[in-house]
This record gives structure tokens, sequence and C-alpha cells, in this order.
């Protein structure tokens, strides 16, 4: 499994001969990353944020690139062609299943009004031989998901985890390898020494990609 870092949230998955393309969004992209994204397989969008969900460079995408997300995110504009799937679905794509999961999307004045999120879902991508979880923006909750690969943010502000929660998360789901995701917000600084001491201290091995950077996961973590 190769795991490229695009801005924000976005990722790039190649397994079993299929690309997998998450949460494309508005934020620093760049006209260059087309011809790539142009070769999906599918889409998964987790919500309706402007910064998981580039509508412009979607509508412009090979039209045979299926794309998954919520009832929310298709109502963002309804021209979309968007298969709606909702928690405990399931989506098959040859021999990999992609687990439509759980995620609570946090909650501050900010986003009073159009910006609140009602439906948020989370992807478990299964090839087989590892599990990735990418989480989408949410707080800590309780499951009983497991995954080798865990993605997911650590900026808090009381709209998604932060470094703390999230390596108590990583622990809890049984991630070998953690991923940090959702930093390219200048409004929502990391705080890297947070990062740091948190997943030391919890014991958890994470990698903090560079955008457009991969990581190639070799058989099972």
């Amino acid at each position: 499994m190769k795991i490229t870092k695009f801005p924000q949230s976005c990722l790039w998955i190649e397994t079993k001969d299929k690309k997998i393309l998450i949460d494309p969004g508005t934020l620093k992209y760049k006209e260059e990353y087309f011809a790539t994204w142009n070769t999906a397989d599918i889409i998964l969008i987790t919500h309706k944020h402007p910064d998981h969900y580039n509508t412009e460079v979607l509508k412009k995408l090979n039209k045979n690139i299926k794309i998954y997300s919520t009832e929310e995110v298709q109502n963002v504009d309804k021209s979309m062609p968007i298969q709606i799937v909702k928690e405990n679905d399931v989506i098959e794509l040859d021999d990999i299943k992609i687990e439509v999961v759980h995620a609570i999307h946090g909650y501050q004045p900010l986003l009073k009004g159009d910006k609140e999120v009602h439906e948020n879902v989370g992807y478990i991508v299964d090839d087989g031989e590892n599990r990735l979880y990418t989480t989408s923006d949410t707080i800590c909750f309780k499951n009983d998901y497991k995954a080798d690969i865990l993605c997911t943010p650590v900026t808090g502000h009381g709209l998604t985890m932060s470094a703390f929660e999230a390596a108590l998360y990583a622990k809890e789901i049984g991630a070998v390898l953690t991923i940090p995701i959702h930093m390219d917000n200048p409004a929502f600084p990391p705080d890297l020494e947070f990062i740091q001491t948190n997943f030391e201290k919890y014991d958890v091995e994470y990698e903090i990609l560079e955008n457009e950077e991969m990581i190639e996961i070799e058989g099972k973590t």
C-alpha cells in the first residue's frame, strides 16, 4: 500500500492496482494535482467543508470516477454525482473493502449556521493486508474499530482530537503507524512539540508527511 499526503486531509491511496482519493479539498490546492487525481478509481469525501470537498475541481474530473459521500455533501451541490453512503455501509472495489464508519465533527461558535456539520463519516480501507483508517475531522469517541494505519487530525481547537486524544485513540484501535493530517490551515496551526510529547509519551509510532510525500507500507504492518 502506497500513501501520498496532499494538503490538509487529502490522501492518495494506491493498492491492489487501484487508486483511491480521499478528501480532495480547496486548501493549498495546486493545478498540478489534477493530472494525478484524474486517474483515481474512486473518491471518498468525509464531510461538506471545502477543505475536504473541492467541488470545482471534482466537476472537471473524469466522469467515470465514482464519488462517495453523505447526503449532506450531496446537498452542497445537487449537480454533483454523489453516491450516498452512511455509517456501517461497505464499498467494494474489487478485492478492496472500504468500511464507512462513525465520526463526530466538533462544534464551536465559528461553525454556526451553514458551516455546522450534521453528517460526518470516516473510512477504513482494507486491502486484505492492511487496514487504513482515516477518521475525518472528529473528536474522540468510543468504538471497537481496528486498523494498522491511522490517519487523523491532531490540531484540536474543539473541532478534532488533539495530539493527546489522538495518541490514546491510536493505541485503542491498535494502529502500528499513525499519520497526522489536517495541519495546513493557518487558522488552526499544529503544535508540533505537543504532538511529539504526547505520541512519544504513549509510545505511538508516527510519521508526519509533507504535502506530496509518499510512504509505502510493505505487506502487513
